[in-house]
């Protein structure tokens, strides 16, 4: 076992294949987070403010139920933590999944994935759900990068 967990949601696919990359580009294990009700196309239109994902994100204190909770937090020192940016933060699922286990003196590291956005203010939004856990804006990962191009910002994080 990994000392290093990869936790990633994907609506699409392409959050999926990032954190697949780089689960295998950090040699750390894989945990995929999934909504208890998955999202459906007409979920994510985010052009219809009545969808699923356009209600949530109005709502901050949204927290969508999980289809489990058997991540293995407590054997892993580093995690990171991937999403698509909905409307420029990180989908109120992540909050769902940090408040669902204890991060204290973990290392939560973010990355995303987006057609054209940032992280934004993910991280300002996601601390308070995991507050003794060192939280950092990780790196976009849009594209499908490799592996190896993935070793030097891992290296960076002294990974």
């Amino acid at each position: 076992m990994s000392n290093i967990l990869v936790a990633y949601f994907s609506a699409s696919g392409i959050t999926d294949y990032a954190a697949k990359t780089l689960a295998e580009a950090a040699d750390a294990d894989l945990y995929e987070i999934k909504p208890a009700v998955p999202y459906t196309e007409a979920d994510l239109d985010w052009h219809n403010k009545q969808s699923r994902s356009s209600v949530e994100m109005a709502d901050k204190s949204s927290r969508p139920a999980l289809a489990d909770t058997d991540a293995d937090i407590a054997s892993h020192d580093v995690i990171f933590v991937g999403f698509p940016v909905w409307w420029y933060i990180a989908p109120t699922i992540i909050n769902s999944f940090l408040e669902s286990y204890d991060f204290s003196g973990k290392r939560i590291i973010l990355f995303a994935t987006s057609g054209g956005s940032k992280l934004g203010k993910s991280a300002e939004f996601l601390r308070p759900s995991a507050p003794c856990a060192e939280l950092t804006e990780g790196k976009m990962l849009n594209g499908r990068p490799s592996a190896a191009s993935l070793k030097p910002w891992l290296a960076s994080l002294g990974l």
